[in-house]
């Protein structure tokens, strides 16, 4: 059984109500998500960037990073410290959950993936409804409590309280999802 990593609305463009806001925050959780990224990577585990399409129905996955990390995007800082390894897989998601109506449960069948490891923004809409769908889905799921952010830290804290009392999804510190990696690949 391996473990894979779900960065969840990692490649952002920051345009929206409360979008400053959400990249203060992200910005805080920046050197654990890279460490999540650069073990998972490390170790050989999946990543898989799920990713709003921004209601681009015709865009692709490489065309909201250039668009993301473009000039004048106003998280184009950041999402360049977050960008995909060749390695890694991509869902775009129309909705919350990086599983409604995408193909990452199929890839994660694919992928023999059965232990999930959730980063990312937002944590009280993305990662929230993604950890809900994964557990609906008999996924073992841990978020990294320090590597997902909403608008404010009481947002945050809501969210993974909402997690910890709500659903049997673990709510885990980076440096316990790292280990998780090592459980098996």
């Amino acid at each position: 059984m391996s473990t894979a990593l779900i960065a969840i609305d990692l490649i952002n463009p920051f345009d929206f109500k409360g979008a400053a806001a959400l990249l203060r925050q992200t910005w805080t959780i920046l050197p654990n998500l890279r460490r999540l990224l650069q073990h998972a990577r490390k170790v050989g585990a999946p990543v898989i960037y799920c990713n709003d399409n921004f209601g681009q129905w015709r865009s692709n996955f490489h065309a909201n990073i250039d668009a993301c990390a473009g000039e004048g995007a106003a998280g184009a800082e950041l999402v360049r410290h977050l960008l995909p390894a060749p390695g890694d897989y991509f869902v775009l998601k129309p909705r919350l959950s990086a599983f409604f109506q995408t193909p990452l449960d199929l890839l994660l069948e694919q992928l023999q993936a059965k232990r999930l490891v959730l980063a990312g923004i937002a944590a009280d809409s993305c990662v929230l409804a993604t950890a809900i769908d994964a557990h609906m889905r008999h996924y073992e799921v841990a978020v990294a409590s320090d590597a997902v952010a909403a608008q404010t830290t009481a947002r945050t804290q809501r969210a993974l309280q909402l997690m910890r009392i709500d659903n049997p999804v673990r709510v885990i510190r980076t440096r316990s999802a790292l280990r998780w990696f090592e459980r098996g690949v």
